[in-house]
């Protein structure tokens, strides 16, 4: 005994079947770009956060304030160092006989080809007794 469904309920069709499967498809495709690029975008932002970390330790372990330019390699990063005296506005000023002086430091690191990363501080050094 088979059983007649009537006209319009019998089911889904071959061609039903096909656009379901090819949105299922393109929806699958999709996400799977989706978490790449996620991924590739992770990688990116822990390179750069390693970056930052250098470029910092590079600034702070400057102990004695000179102008001059040094620069390495630690990986796959490559840093440039520079120091400079820089003018103290006349606000800041201070009248003494050995007036404080002011320099900057630059750290600048690249790594990967196309990105760069650049920290810059201001020291003061101490007058010394000697002058």
């Amino acid at each position: 005994m088979r059983r007649r469904f009537p006209p319009g309920e019998s089911g889904f069709t071959l061609l039903e079947v096909l656009v379901a499967l090819a949105i299922l498809g393109l929806a699958v495709v999709t996400a799977i770009q989706l978490f790449a690029g996620g991924l590739r975008l992770l990688k990116v932002a822990g390179e750069h956060q390693e970056a930052t970390l250098l470029a910092d330790e590079k600034a702070r372990e400057v102990e004695t304030l000179a102008e001059g330019h040094q620069s390495g390699t630690e990986g796959p990063y490559t840093w440039e160092r520079t120091i400079r005296a820089t003018d103290v506005p006349a606000e800041l000023t201070i009248t003494s006989p050995k007036p404080y002086k002011v320099y900057v430091i630059t750290v600048q690191v690249r790594w990967g080809g196309k990105r760069a990363l650049e920290v810059a501080t201001l020291r003061t050094a101490h007058p010394s007794e000697g002058r």
